[in-house]
């Protein structure tokens, strides 16, 4: 068998109805040999059996249709990479709100109704999500989560394009603003809250614009406040990323977020990811920005 080690291995896992399937076509458009619903069991047999045909990237989804096997997955993995191999782990969710949504419009029945039905409780798809989400906590904790509540598929597909490039990388820092008004992200790591701070959507001439334009960001940073939040921030983040590395996490996403989105911190993540430009694996994200859809 070849050398795995410069094997690429994604491992596409989460809440269903999280865009896990648009997640695995980018994966395949890009070159990737993919395999969709893979038994915990057959994980290590199928890697090895790629590494064998020398495929170089490869990827495999792995969710709550695999029942109780699901806890055996951390272990699955750990393995794996004490063979030498670079595994990656994508785990994508969403909130209620928007799972009920998407099944809503998509009529699908969720994969663990029947599960529910056969152990005579109600297959209510609130009752499956509840239970998806308590099978695959384990995992969730341990890998990078991307909350997808709100975004396109052609959003999620920028953000797996973003997050594939980069994650040569140690560590992967993402600055990302979002509007409260929408509800905090959950796969943030930390969250910064900036709606303290002056607010370009009461003047006139800076309303249709964002913190990406150079008159809002003239503007905000006239204010004291601002430059003082931003150095504040920077200053925590530096001081706490070490630990952060040395918890082997091979990702941390700060949010910074606003009432809407789209002024205060947006600016705030531009600042910041500028700031911290040395690193040549820091991601921008900005969540409530229409443009990236």
């Amino acid at each position: 068998m070849t050398d795995a080690s410069t094997m690429s291995v994604v491992i596409i896992t989460g809440i269903s109805g999280s865009g896990k399937s648009v997640a695995l076509k980018w994966l395949e458009d890009v070159g990737y040999a993919c395999v969709d619903n893979l038994p915990v069991a057959m994980l290590s047999e199928f890697v090895n059996s790629m590494a064998a045909q020398r495929s170089p990237s490869i990827a495999i989804a792995i969710d709550a249709r695999s029942g109780d096997d699901l806890l055996h997955l951390p272990q699955a993995i750990k393995k794996l990479r004490a063979k030498g191999l670079s595994i990656r782990v994508i785990f994508l969710e969403a909130n209620d709100i928007t799972l009920v949504q998407r099944y809503s419009e998509s009529r699908r029945r969720h994969p663990l109704a029947e599960r529910l039905t056969r152990e005579g409780l109600s297959p209510s798809l609130k009752a499956c999500i509840s239970l998806e989400r308590e099978l695959l906590d384990p995992i969730r904790d341990q890998e990078h989560v991307i909350d997808t509540s709100g975004l396109t598929p052609g959003q999620l597909r920028g953000w797996m394009r973003d997050l594939i490039q980069a994650d040569r990388q140690p560590l992967i820092v993402t600055f990302e603003s979002f509007a409260f008004k929408h509800g905090a992200p959950r796969d943030a790591d930390l969250v910064f809250d900036v709606r303290c701070l002056p607010n370009p959507h009461y003047d006139s001439q800076l309303k249709a614009l964002t913190g990406q334009d150079a008159a809002v960001s003239q503007w905000l940073d006239g204010f004291e406040d601002v430059r003082q939040m931003i150095d504040h921030i920077e200053n925590f983040v530096r001081t706490w990323l070490p630990r952060y590395t040395e918890d082997t996490r091979n990702y941390l996403t700060i949010a910074i977020g606003c009432t809407g989105g789209k002024h205060r911190s947006v600016y705030v993540v531009e600042s910041l990811a500028k700031r911290f430009n040395v690193l040549s694996n820091v991601q921008i994200r900005h969540r409530n920005q229409p443009e990236w859809a």
